[in-house]
């Protein structure tokens, strides 16, 4: 392996196990809420960090999602003042958009039906933690770009978990299970809110070291607005897609069902981040070898993150179908019964491996808005799978609408990027080149 993949592997790894050790924090938090107060108590919270998660990453209006991008490129070129131009847009986009989700979006909150008249109950906190979240991710975006990967993922994967996890003893303080639930999302929102500051703060500090001598080239505007709107629904789609499902899947699935199934996709994503932290240590590196036009090498770096990634994405898939009923012990017996969805979850982050980063690769080549015929196809799966399969199979059914949707849209965006970007992102390609070097250093 080459000293490129080792360093890709090593520093992976690295934010795999910071990620992994925030995760099994909100795990940790996750099972004393389902202990102390009822899985009903557990569904409701599950809840409110879905719709935070949704609100957050619509807040930056695609800034967020396209911040490494633009930030490793301005980073390479030298280009400051453009940066600080698109840092200060992005920040705008969340102080302009919570103005609006505080004073309006709390009449628009019943259109969610079940899922919000829990949000109602909880609306200023609730307001607060998506401030909070949208200026982490916004961040986390620009420190990766920056070649700082450890500062744009450990706010999210570490500390939240921390700020979650030492809110519950202070929670349990109170007399009943719905003070403690309030408190408990309280505590959540302002621990959120002081993270995003000092974050803030420390993204501030890091860009004062790109230098301004450059000018700044006009027109960049419409460029972001270009790669930023498509990536709306993009982010939506995929880092969000399970926050999604659990509010479509709330008038489906029993309140404790739900708290399952959302235990499940939480694990999920923790183990999915493994493969996903392979793709966001590269971005940087992909970047600037399209920046410098040297295809070649943009074309050989997917290959050997979709390669690193599709390793990790079985072994971690193995892990599941071994740990997965020991881990939902900890929830309580009635959770038991996630095991087996979870382990067929799994098997959506090796097809996404398998067919790898086709809607980055097409933002790249400048076609974002090819992604989203994928995504519509995708979604749609997703809703008619749920209708017809929940009903039936609960849990299960719930599982393998996921798994489906999600085979859908990854197939169809492999397809996009093969025909109007003419690459293959998939690890095919990368897989004849390693066995083509083999045949001829033996024939040597």
């Amino acid at each position: 392996m080459s000293g490129f993949r080792n360093r890709l592997l090593s520093q992976s790894t690295i934010i795999f196990g910071g990620r992994l050790f925030g995760a099994g924090l909100v795990f940790l938090a996750q099972a004393a809420i389902a202990r102390l107060w009822g899985a009903e108590i557990l569904g409701e919270y599950l809840l409110v960090i879905a719709a935070v998660n949704i609100i957050a990453v619509v807040m930056p209006l695609g800034f967020e999602t396209i911040g490494t991008y633009f930030a490793a490129e301005y980073r390479a070129k030298g280009e400051g003042l453009l940066l600080r131009g698109f840092i200060a847009r992005a920040y705008g986009h969340v102080a302009a958009t919570g103005l609006l989700l505080f004073f309006g979006g709390y009449q628009l909150a019943p259109l969610l039906g079940e899922a919000g008249r829990v949000l109602m109950a909880h609306w200023l906190p609730t307001c607060v933690m998506a401030l909070a979240f949208a200026l982490v991710l916004v961040n986390g975006a620009l420190m990766v770009g920056l070649k700082r990967p450890y500062a744009g993922f450990f706010a999210e994967s570490l500390f939240r978990p921390m700020v979650v996890i030492g809110a519950v003893p202070l929670a349990a303080m109170a007399l009943t299970p719905s003070a403690a639930f309030d408190e408990l999302i309280w505590i959540i929102a302002l621990g959120f809110l002081a993270i995003a500051i000092v974050h803030t703060v420390y993204v501030i500090i890091a860009v004062r070291a790109v230098p301004t001598e450059l000018p700044a080239r006009p027109r960049e505007a419409g460029r972001w607005w270009r790669f930023a709107l498509p990536w709306v629904i993009i982010a939506l789609a995929t880092d969000f897609f399970f926050d999604l499902d659990l509010l479509l899947l709330s008038g489906l699935l029993s309140r404790e069902e739900l708290a399952i199934f959302g235990v499940c996709t939480r694990i999920f994503g923790l183990i999915s981040f493994g493969v996903v932290a392979v793709y966001a240590v590269n971005l940087p590196d992909m970047f600037e070898s399209e920046a410098l036009s040297d295809r070649s090498g943009f074309h050989r770096k997917v290959g050997d993150a979709n390669l690193v990634a599709s390793i990790l994405a079985v072994v971690l898939f193995c892990g599941v179908g071994i740990g997965a009923p020991l881990a939902l012990m900890l929830f309580g017996p009635a959770f038991a019964a996630g095991a087996l969805p979870l382990t067929v979850l799994s098997l959506a982050m090796l097809v996404r491996a398998l067919l790898g980063p086709a809607a980055l690769v097409l933002s790249i080549h400048d076609r974002p808005y090819a992604t989203l015929p994928a995504i519509a196809v995708g979604m749609a799966t997703l809703v008619i799978a749920n209708l017809l399969l929940v009903p039936a199979y609960g849990l299960m059914g719930a599982a393998l609408a996921a798994v489906l949707a999600q085979t859908v849209w990854s197939g169809a965006l492999w397809f996009t990027a093969l025909k109007t970007a003419k690459v293959d992102v998939s690890i095919v390609p990368r897989i004849r080149e390693l066995l083509a070097q083999r045949r001829a250093a033996k024939a040597g």
